[in-house]
């Protein structure tokens, strides 16, 4: 789990990036709590590794992004693969159930569903609940929540926008 935490910027510039920042208690030490919220906010803005089979946004790239430090996670200290594949809906349409690769909707809710089940595999958490939902022609909202037995459920809401050629999560 992380040791600090991480706080969105509100002035997010440009708009497909959004800026985390440590947060800093008044005395002007690390504030460390809420170590789950800012793990998941790691785990949901990071880009994770397209698999081989996945569709890149760019069919003219072979860049599947990831992260350098998932190489060899597992073995070096009981990790696992950070991230999300959100990316690979950035240049993709809002469709619905007919098409093909399936509704955009149910893609985000897979996405997110991945990069949040080893939380539970390794025991962090007990469950967490995933629904998205379109909000207008170029939003779809995701509510996370996530439940650590007895204790009150974390409740996370992030958005995902279209714009153009661009995503941004929130």
């Amino acid at each position: 789990m992380p040791d600090i935490r991480l706080l969105q910027s509100p002035e997010a510039f440009p708009k497909y990036q959004i800026p985390i920042d440590w947060s800093l208690l008044q005395d002007g030490t690390l504030d460390d709590t809420q170590a789950l919220v800012t793990a998941v906010v790691v785990a949901l803005g990071t880009d994770r590794l397209a698999s081989a089979t996945d569709i890149l946004p760019d069919p003219d790239s072979t860049d599947r992004a990831g992260w350098w430090g998932d190489m060899d996670a597992e073995e070096l200290f009981n990790g696992w693969p950070i991230g999300t594949k959100l990316w690979l809906l950035k240049r993709a349409k809002i469709v619905g159930p007919e098409d093909p690769e399936g509704a955009t909707i149910t893609r985000v809710e897979q996405y997110i569903s991945e990069a949040l089940q080893p939380f539970v595999t390794h025991k962090i958490c007990t469950s967490y609940d995933v629904e998205a939902w379109r909000v207008d022609k170029q939003q779809i909202d995701a509510l996370v929540v996530i439940y650590r037995g007895p204790t009150r459920p974390v409740e996370m809401r992030f958005q995902v926008l279209w714009n153009e050629y661009d995503i941004e999560r929130a």
